[in-house]
Formats: C-alpha cells, sequence, structure tokens
C-alpha cells in the first residue's frame, strides 16, 4: 500500500490496538500494520483540527474509532470489488471516503466537499497520509464526470443529495450509501427507479432489525 510511514506514528500505541479490539469484535479483517499507522497518524489529525473547527460532532477518540473509523473500514470492505473510482459525496472530515482509500488502495477515490475548511482539512490528511486521493472543494453535483461507485454518510438534505449523487453514478456502477433502516425507504425513493437495491449491510453496533439501525445499502445503476 502506497501510504509510505506516516509521521508522529509509533507501532502498537493504544489508539491503534484499540482499533485492532474493535476490527475483531466486529468480526472485520484485520489491518496490515502500515495502514494501522496511517489510521493512527489520521486520527491524531483529526483530533488536533477539530480542537479547532468544527470537523465532525463525535469529538473524542473512542467515539471516533468506533462510530467513524469502524463503521467506514466496514463500508470500505462491503463494497464490490469492481471498483476503480469512487465519489465520497459530501466526504466532511473523510468519511468513508478516506478509510476506503487506506482500505482499498486500488482505488482511485476522490473526495467532494464545498465547506473551504472542511476541504482543507481533507487536502491535510491526504498530504500527511500519502494517498493519491483527489480533493474537490465544491459542490459535487457539479463534476462533470461520472464514478464507479458514490459514497454518502450523514450529508445535509440526504434526499436531495442522493438524488445529485445518482446522476454521478456510471451506468452499472453503485451508489452506496450509509443510512438508517428507517430512512432508507426515503433514500431508495430519491434514487429513483433507474437503481436496483442489491444487498444491505448492518454497520458494526447496530442491529438491521431495529427502526434506527444503521446499515449500508448498496443499488446498482440500470
Amino acid at each position: 500500500m502506497n501510504t509510505g510511514t506516516p509521521p508522529d506514528s509509533a507501532q502498537g500505541t493504544a489508539a491503534g490496538e484499540r482499533l485492532a479490539a474493535l476490527l475483531a469484535e466486529a468480526a472485520l479483517p484485520a489491518l496490515d500494520p502500515v495502514v494501522l499507522r496511517a489510521f493512527e497518524s489520521y486520527l491524531a489529525l483529526l483530533l488536533r483540527w477539530n480542537s479547532r473547527i468544527n470537523l465532525t460532532a463525535i469529538r473524542d477518540e473512542d467515539g471516533i474509532l468506533k462510530r467513524h473509523f469502524v463503521e467506514s473500514i466496514a463500508c470500505a470492505c462491503a463494497l464490490p470489488e469492481n471498483i476503480a473510482t469512487l465519489l465520497d459525496f459530501g466526504s466532511g472530515a473523510g468519511f468513508p471516503g478516506i478509510p476506503i482509500a487506506l482500505c482499498r488502495p486500488s482505488i482511485l477515490v476522490t473526495l467532494a466537499e464545498s465547506q473551504s475548511k472542511k476541504a482543507a482539512f481533507l487536502q491535510e490528511a491526504v498530504r500527511v497520509l500519502g494517498l493519491s486521493t483527489k480533493v474537490h472543494g465544491a459542490r459535487a453535483d457539479g463534476l462533470a464526470v461520472q464514478f464507479d461507485c458514490v459514497t454518502l454518510r450523514a450529508v445535509d438534505r440526504m434526499s436531495e443529495a442522493v438524488t445529485a449523487a445518482g446522476e454521478l453514478v456510471s451506468p452499472g456502477g453503485y451508489l452506496a450509501v450509509m443510512t438508517t433502516q428507517g430512512e432508507l425507504r426515503a433514500v431508495q425513493s430519491a434514487a429513483g427507479p433507474g437503481f436496483r437495491w442489491d444487498s444491505q449491510h448492518p454497520l458494526p453496533g447496530s442491529e438491521v432489525q431495529v427502526p434506527d439501525g444503521r446499515i449500508l445499502a448498496i443499488a446498482t445503476r440500470v
């Protein structure tokens, strides 16, 4: 994996050990030590920037590991294999796009974020982690290209975002939405009849049967 050796990351730190334990609890594959150190550097950068600007409402280390990192890694594991390009629509602090780039280095990831301060953070994270990931510091619906996969997670006005994101999926490509069981019907309606909803994956810490259980829903553009 072409992440280089991230600075200020010691192998076997408490955060890295905690993330490894959480992945094991969720029955997710263990990370390569180089990738684990990259996640440690990402966490340190996120905590530092989050003390100055509002990157994410979850501000404690354990919450970031559980909700942001583990859920995004689960998304990376669940995505189909035949994806070469991916757009993270409304990336915010980089979820799930940066974890996907770390876990699936064969995928060329683009992070779209219109808020300038968050886009600046994404640029710095990409630089620190040595990723080939692109940052589009403007509205995603202004892009003139399509992608094999478009992901969405916790974006504002989700239904409008899903509609716009669907237009950026190549024919035969995938729309991957991290949402809840209770919101799934609205997401499917917003995507429209051009998508076939193939699979749902409960995210770690959620039960798919309960109305607010967090899931990854994947649809194919037909």
